[in-house]
């Protein structure tokens, strides 16, 4: 599975639509993807996992000792919502309501690559999310990264 690239804005028509961009149609090309799982993010977001993925995803989480009491909360927590989505005939998606809710979402959404998933933000909540300075982004990169060999020629070193 590829990892997503790009973050674009759309809007969410009146009956919880949203035009799925092309781009991220593209980078799915080859994985005979149009299924989606949509669902709660971690913030207040939603997160839409490609069929596959959620399934890897779901593999694990099912792998959870289900008699402890907090992976039993996890579990409900994390498929509280869970969605089966697919692309229909004019590539839209449709975000179901209570999601939407969820997030916040009313019509100015941005759907964001992260990485094997894209998550759906409403404008306002992205924005203000995404205005970091500078030097903050440098301090967090520092703190994430600083410590990781990150061997980027490419070579087999």
């Amino acid at each position: 599975m590829a990892t997503f690239i790009g973050e674009y804005q759309a809007k969410v028509d009146a009956k919880g639509r949203v035009m799925f961009p092309a781009p991220f149609r593209k980078q799915l090309e080859g994985e005979g993807q149009e299924e989606f799982v949509i669902n709660r993010g971690f913030e207040a977001c939603l997160v839409i996992y490609p069929k596959k993925e959620w399934d890897a995803i779901s593999k694990k989480i099912n792998a959870l000792n289900p008699f402890k009491a907090e992976n039993r909360n996890f579990i409900r927590l994390f498929n509280n919502g869970a969605t089966l989505v697919s692309l229909d005939g004019a590539g839209r998606l449709l975000l179901p309501r209570e999601l939407m809710k969820y997030a916040g979402i009313e019509n100015d959404i941005y759907l964001a690559a992260n990485g094997r998933k894209i998550e759906v933000w409403a404008k306002s909540k992205y924005e203000e999310m995404m205005n970091v300075s500078a030097d903050d982004f440098a301090a967090l990169a520092e703190k994430v990264m600083g410590e990781i060999d990150l061997n980027f020629d490419g070579g087999d070193e």
